[in-house]
């Protein structure tokens, strides 16, 4: 008997519509429902039995955490009623942060594949159809359990910890920097040459259960002639955390420096992260470790955002933070 296979849609490019076939750009993102995706795709059929909803049709750069809430919850439905994986289609402006939430919340080893596309339903030689296929078959593969959350896109299966859209408008806008994708699509089988080592799905501490909205957590943006209003305007908002997006090494101005010592002081979850896109954030000084700063690691700002958020939910404790930062 094929395996079932549920797909939730969430609008994004791989839904989009446009004018003329040869437009790439200027798309209506969202505009086609899952009957329409499927169609394009009736290969899909041969490999499993499709049930599919409906979460969202908006332009992924539009994403809330809202819409995770229910996405996880409708995913965790799914596979309690008998799916034996998830498909999610999704815009790829914001696919890695969706990605990286459902690869720490969603307590289940079955597979769940998120897939978009950089090049709209209607243009010439989209991709998003193969993305689909690609998606539902690994979706169904024995291969894919106990990965975590997982991307493939462009042939190239990726951890949702790792990958990063890279680029704005090429079909290969997704990689892996340090550690690389997990494995590849070869004429239709999904083929891994690594595992995910750092926790989640099942193994994560991290419970939804009663939780309506995520804390607030900005990111501050470190340059040159940077200074303290965009922090100050954070803390007077009410953040109660905040992930700055640090030069190099997670390098923090002296003019902000004051500032972020005095947030963390009073129980804000300061992240130093990295704005380079690559590498992990490690001691660089002193004064960093003495301000109660919290190293976020390999994960970029984004991602840092979300875990610090989820964290949050359990404890303020600054060690504890930093021990889920070395973990996830």
């Amino acid at each position: 008997m094929k395996p079932k296979i549920c797909i939730l849609t969430t609008g994004g490019t791989i839904a989009g519509a446009a004018a003329r076939s040869d437009a790439l750009t200027g798309y209506r993102a969202g505009a086609l429902g899952a009957d329409e995706l499927l169609a394009a795709v009736p290969e899909i059929a041969d490999v499993c039995a499709i049930e599919s909803e409906e979460v969202a049709a908006i332009d992924s750069k539009d994403m809330t955490e809202t819409v995770w809430l229910h996405l996880a919850a409708r995913i965790e439905a799914a596979l309690a009623a008998g799916a034996a994986g998830i498909v999610v289609t999704h815009g790829t402006d914001t696919l890695e942060e969706t990605a990286y939430f459902l690869h720490l919340v969603v307590k289940s080893e079955k597979p769940v594949v998120l897939t978009g596309a950089m090049r709209p339903a209607t243009a010439l030689s989209a991709d998003g159809p193969l993305n689909l296929l690609d998606a539902v078959r690994l979706a169904a593969s024995p291969e894919a359990h106990g990965q975590g959350a997982l991307v493939v896109l462009n042939g190239e299966i990726h951890s949702t910890r790792d990958v990063q859209k890279v680029h704005t408008t090429a079909v290969q806008a997704f990689v892996s920097p340090d550690v690389g994708a997990l494995g590849r699509m070869e004429d239709g089988t999904p083929h891994f040459r690594r595992r995910v080592l750092t926790r989640h799905t099942r193994e994560s501490e991290f419970d939804l259960a009663g939780v309506t909205a995520l804390p607030y957590v900005p990111i501050l943006y470190g340059h040159a002639g940077a200074d303290i209003r965009l922090a100050r305007a954070a803390i007077e908002s009410g953040a109660a955390g905040i992930v700055h997006a640090g030069t190099g090494n997670g390098s923090i101005h002296e003019a902000l420096l004051a500032t972020l010592a005095d947030a963390a002081g009073k129980g804000i979850g300061v992240v130093r992260a990295s704005r380079t896109g690559a590498g992990a954030v490690l001691f660089a000084e002193s004064a960093y470790a003495d301000a109660g700063f919290i190293d976020a690691d390999t994960l970029p700002p984004a991602k840092a955002r979300i875990l610090l958020a989820l964290a949050l939910l359990k404890t303020n404790d600054r060690d504890e933070i930093q021990r889920m930062f070395r973990e996830y």
